[in-house]
């Protein structure tokens, strides 16, 4: 099956303000019929990077069968990290950089990881604000999570 995954996160006052995602996820049936569904979710206090990555997850996390997937999202950040082999190379070298420093949100790249297992994704970068029309409509979820009356702990600090 073929999968498309829109994703956005955002946090006001990054680190110390809210923050939230949202989570477009779009396939064809075999009679041709589109199918589409939205997640979303805030937290108290959280980043940016922590929102995208959850977008990220959430998605996958969603399929109940191996898909192939293009999953599109406005962050350098997680489409780079894929695309030019970070993750790859942080697993290998036990979640640290090249000079050594720890990898923040190392928690969320195992749970993506892990997430990402049976399935074949493309991770494909959209500029932000520029008209995508899935992207537009994650970021107008993840804004809409932020104001929320029951926002989750981020447990974890970068």
């Amino acid at each position: 099956m073929k999968v498309t995954i829109y994703t956005d996160g955002s946090a006001k006052g990054n680190p110390n303000g809210p923050g939230g995602y949202g989570t477009v996820l779009q396939y064809v049936d075999n009679k041709g019929v589109l199918h589409e569904k939205e997640m979303s979710a805030g937290y108290r206090k959280t980043t940016n990077n922590r929102m995208e990555l959850m977008a990220a997850i959430v998605g996958l996390e969603a399929l109940v069968m191996p898909c192939q997937v293009k999953l599109y999202s406005d962050s350098k950040y997680l489409t780079d990290a894929f695309n030019k082999n970070w993750v790859k190379s942080w697993a290998k070298n036990k979640w640290k950089k090249a000079d050594k420093s720890p990898v923040k949100n190392k928690d969320l790249w195992i749970r993506l990881l892990a997430a990402m297992a049976q399935h074949q994704v493309s991770f494909i970068w959209v500029k932000g604000h520029s008209g995508n029309k899935g992207n537009e409509r994650c970021d107008r979820l993840a804004t809409k999570a932020t104001k929320g009356k029951h926002l989750l702990i981020d447990t974890v600090e970068e």
